[in-house]
């Protein structure tokens, strides 16, 4: 249910992003990058970006959203591996002393507007 929280920020920042000079502008798409550890669900976003772009310059753009793998690095050994789930501790020197770094992500790429 957060999403819609979520699609009602991403629908004011793509608004406020769009040049104040422009009539009547309209988005062709919205670009997204979501971490698969973000906690967003990119369907229940998508339902409420449609819902909430109603009557705004989003209306009817493409919601176009890249999902970013997890990974996590080890900061004993460096060793850096794709991970799904919640990790404790490194499988390859066994340390707990872990970052992950990518799959949190949360980013508005890009607005494209129409012509």
């Amino acid at each position: 249910m957060h999403e819609m929280g979520i699609a009602q920020q991403v629908v004011n920042i793509a608004v406020a992003a769009i040049p104040a000079h422009l009539e009547d502008p309209r988005v062709e798409q919205l670009n997204l990058r979501i971490g698969k550890l973000s906690g967003v669900v990119p369907q229940s976003l998508l339902f409420y970006l449609e819902i909430l772009s109603k009557d705004t310059p989003l209306e009817g753009a493409k919601m176009h959203i890249e999902e970013v793998p997890a990974a996590t690095r080890c900061n004993a050994c460096l060793h850096e591996w794709p991970s799904e789930e919640a990790v404790f501790d490194c499988p390859k020197c066994e340390s707990g002393d872990l970052n992950v770094i990518s799959g949190r992500e949360f980013d508005v790429v890009s607005i494209d507007m129409a012509d």
